[in-house]
Parts: C-alpha cells; sequence; structure tokens
C-alpha cells in the first residue's frame, strides 16, 4: 500500500506532559503491551483478563483488538501482506499516541511480521514497547478455532491466513513469553502483571 505523504505538518507541543499524565493515572511508566501469535492463540482473551487485572487494581488501561479496529479504523484493509503491514503501522501510531496519554495499552493482534513489530518498537521510547509472545502451537489454535478460520483456510476458501499459507514469524526475545500449552487463562495474566509490578510499570 502506498500513500501521499502529509506536506506543511507541524508536531504541537503539549502543555500537560506524559510525565504529568503518567503521575495523575498513578503509574510508573505508560507502555504498550503488544501481544503477537497465532490466530486462536488466546491474544485477546488473555489481554482482555491482564486488562480486568489492571482495573481491579485501579490502573488506568486500554485494549486495542484486532478485530474491534478492523471495524473502524483499518475497515478499509485486507489480509495481504502489504495491508497486514499497513495495519500494524497504524496501530503502532495508534499506541504510540494512548501511551503518550499516560495510558498502559494493550494491543492484540497476530502481527506476524518481526521487522513489523520491529518498527512499532522503534516509534516508541525506550521500555515503552512490551512485546507478549502468546506461544500456542498451531496444532492447538486448529484444535480450538473458535471463529472457524483454519477449517475455511485449510478448504482454501480463506487466502493468506497466517500459519497456514502466509508465515508467522516468531518474537526471537520477547519480553513476556507465555505458554498457554501448560498455563491457565488466569496464570497467563498473572505472569504478564506481575512482569508490570516487577519492572516498575506499576
Amino acid at each position: 500500500m502506498t500513500s501521499q505523504k502529509s506536506s506543511n505538518v507541524v508536531w504541537h507541543q503539549h502543555q500537560v506532559s506524559k510525565t504529568d499524565r503518567v503521575k495523575q493515572k498513578g503509574i510508573s511508566r505508560s507502555a504498550v503491551l503488544w501481544f503477537t501469535g497465532l490466530s486462536g492463540s488466546g491474544k485477546s482473551t488473555i489481554a482482555n483478563a491482564v486488562e480486568q487485572l489492571l482495573f481491579a487494581k485501579g490502573y488506568h488501561s486500554y485494549l486495542l483488538d484486532g478485530d474491534n479496529v478492523r471495524h473502524g479504523l483499518n475497515r478499509d484493509l485486507n489480509f495481504s501482506d502489504d495491508d497486514r503491514i499497513e495495519n500494524i503501522r497504524r496501530i503502532g501510531e495508534v499506541s504510540k499516541l494512548f501511551v503518550d496519554s499516560g495510558l498502559i495499552v494493550l494491543t492484540a493482534f497476530i502481527s506476524p511480521f518481526q521487522q513489523d513489530r520491529a518498527l512499532v518498537r522503534a516509534l516508541h521510547q525506550e521500555g515503552e514497547f512490551v512485546e507478549v509472545f502468546i506461544d500456542t502451537p498451531l496444532a492447538l489454535c486448529e484444535q480450538r478455532d473458535p471463529k472457524g478460520l483454519y477449517k475455511k483456510a485449510r478448504a482454501g476458501e480463506i487466502k493468506h491466513f497466517t500459519g497456514i499459507d502466509s508465515a508467522y514469524e516468531a518474537p526471537v526475545n520477547p519480553e513476556i513469553h507465555v505458554d498457554t500449552a501448560s498455563q491457565s487463562i488466569v496464570e497467563c495474566a498473572e505472569q504478564i502483571v506481575a512482569y508490570l509490578e516487577q519492572h516498575h510499570y506499576i
């Protein structure tokens, strides 16, 4: 996907700083928890569980879910490699704004390409991008198949499906590695919140 770059655009500095917003919300620093994994790996479910734990503790957060974003902001995109790249680029920019607002933002997107995740990381300051690899074997994802997508992909009804006829590049060194095959949803969520506590985000 190609786009015309905007010209005559100047970034306006806010009178209220990110540090001020973070302090107001009672956290140590804002960040994006970037959940990545195959379709059906449990990204959205675990991200929702993490958000519930944060909410119960009184912390401000917001969850950007892949399907929800495609209903609005990214509804003009399909699932070709180029559109997947643009999908992640847009979400990276949105997550940067959310982090600037002083929130802990959670994103649940397959985001299959290592290069795209690296570009999003580069948008954020050191320590503000926390990659969360939801590591679920393909066989287990297919067994779960909550939306029936793998069945359709195997039948050739869906093209460019990650893990079937489109590649998924697993994170090499994520900040958080979640093994869903050996942990419950609650245990996965608690692992992530524990990381935030141990590394002084909350």
